[in-house]
């Protein structure tokens, strides 16, 4: 990690005369440590600077979403063999080129957020602009720091803790704890709502830009990970009475349409582009779960597949199941044309994610609504991270845990009501971790980490996987949760840390 923090210390300043973002911040010259952090204009580029990973297809194109692959909702469209390695819990994945670069980018990130902290409040400029940039700062750190924890922290170890006077030269140990890196994150996203403003009182230009109702529902997820739900409920109780946030109550469907990427139920999202900066800026997830080939009209990747267990956990009559899924011979439109669903002929599964598809419907959608080259498939709609549904199931949790069987009804209510069933007395924890699946299912909320928080990952890895007509695509899986629970430290760290960093245990 030494030689890691070295390198991010050098690039914080490189990436601010070299890149464009989805907040259409465009750093400019060659700045340095003795001409930067004086003006207005540097601390903007700064906060940009920040959000420039966002756009790596390795970060929220694919990246970590190999590790949420590796749940039963899904399995590898195409089998290769590092991705099969991660699913398959083969320590065989370890210094492949999937997901090593996962911890240096985060760890880049932190490094930028805790610059802006330290410097940018010395810069003569007006007083709100400059907290938001400080809260922004914050959000980001612990956003990352969380995503890091969550993946690689457990009870054995946690992450490195970064802090504002960190000596770059020296390797750091990981935390002896992963409660460690929750309390610490915990004092970020704090900081964070201190700073931020509301989102309905941020002009249009700052929209993707972390605001306070996005630090309270983190923290209501923070809290919930490290099992004080008292705290989880009270955070996800800040959002929900906020007034700020709804369910979008016209339809499941409607969620994903990018003409909603600002409705009151989006709490935090990559915010994308079909062609920002020449290549597109954002999530090309909505490309990679494409259908390989996209049937020879866009070149969709292929990757990510919804299996039949995750098709037949919804109830007769859930919306949501057509709305996330399709299968063989369903409707749908592509292109301006309508089009019966079918399978790539060498596709895993006959399923595909329906989420993501809106921005292709329309006749001539590139470029306004998807990336003009298919290698890089972005499109309009923001890809959700955080959004008011994930808060309300949240708080739902929370009290069931607390409180009891019934205790999250009212919230698990309105989700259900939206999703076109009928409202339940008497939800148990079996009922929240259904409707979680079924309202979250393919997004960044991450049913792998569920399963492997809930306890329930061995058991469920150890059944095999099917198609729509019942043939096994996956093989059953041999989940440790004493060495599984968490993913491996990349080696590329451990190397360059001379070994401060050390491996997860039993990897």
């Amino acid at each position: 990690m030494k030689k890691s923090i070295k390198y991010i210390a050098i690039a914080a300043f490189a990436v601010l005369s070299s890149c464009k973002n989805q907040l259409n911040i465009t750093p400019e010259g060659a700045p340095s440590a003795q001409n930067f952090w004086k003006t207005k204009e540097d601390a903007l580029k700064a906060e940009g600077g920040m959000y420039e990973k966002y756009n790596e297809e390795d970060y929220y194109g694919r990246g970590m979403f190999w590790f949420i692959n590796a749940s039963d909702d899904m399995v590898t469209g195409r089998n290769k063999p590092e991705a099969d390695n991660i699913k398959n819990f083969n320590k065989n994945y370890i210094g492949g080129g999937y997901t090593e670069s996962q911890w240096a980018m985060r760890y880049a990130i932190i490094k930028r957020a805790n610059d802006i902290i330290k410097n940018v409040p010395a810069i003569p400029m007006d007083e709100q602009l400059k907290k938001l940039i400080i809260g922004d700062a914050y959000f980001n750190a612990g956003l990352v720091y969380f995503q890091l924890a969550a993946n690689y922290g457990n009870d054995k170890a946690g992450v490195p803790i970064v802090g504002l006077d960190t000596d770059p030269t020296k390797a750091i140990p990981r935390a002896k704890h992963v409660n460690e890196n929750y309390d610490y994150i915990i004092q970020l996203f704090l900081k964070a709502a201190d700073n931020l403003p509301f989102f309905t009182e941020m002009v249009a230009a700052d929209y993707g830009k972390a605001h306070k109702t996005a630090a309270w529902a983190y923290l209501s997820k923070v809290y919930l990970y490290k099992k004080d739900y008292v705290n989880a409920k009270k955070y996800a109780d800040m959002v929900i009475t906020s007034g700020k946030h709804e369910l979008i109550l016209t339809g499941f469907a409607d969620v994903f349409k990018s003409a909603n990427n600002w409705s009151k139920e989006y709490i935090w999202s990559v915010v994308c582009s079909p062609s920002a900066g020449g290549t597109g800026w954002g999530s090309k997830l909505p490309g990679v779960m494409l259908t390989n080939k996209g049937w020879n009209i866009y070149n969709g990747w292929g990757y990510y597949l919804p299996t039949k267990e995750l098709y037949d956990s919804y109830e007769a009559g859930d919306q949501r199941r057509e709305a996330t899924i399709l299968k063989t011979g369903d409707k749908f439109m592509y292109f301006g044309q309508e089009r019966s669903f079918t399978k790539d002929g060498g596709a895993t599964s006959d399923y595909q994610f329906k989420k993501y598809m809106e921005p292709f419907s329309y006749p001539n959608p590139i470029p306004l609504h998807v990336n003009p080259s298919g290698d890089n498939g972005t499109t309009d709609l923001n890809v959700p991270l955080m959004r008011f549904a994930e808060v309300l199931l949240i708080k739902a949790e929370a009290a069931i845990m607390q409180d009891g069987v019934g205790a999250g009804d009212t919230e698990l209510n309105r989700i259900r009501v939206r999703a076109g069933l009928l409202a339940k007395t008497g939800m148990t924890i079996v009922d929240l971790k259904r409707e979680r699946r079924n309202e979250l299912a393919g997004e960044w909320a991450d049913r792998h980490r569920d399963l492997v928080r809930w306890g329930d990952a061995q058991a469920t890895y150890a059944r095999p996987l099917h198609d729509s007509q019942g043939k096994e695509i996956w093989a059953a899986r041999n989940f440790d949760p004493n060495v599984h629970d968490v993913w491996a430290v990349p080696q590329r760290e451990i190397d360059n840390s001379g070994g401060v960093i050390k491996q997860s245990i039993g990897w």
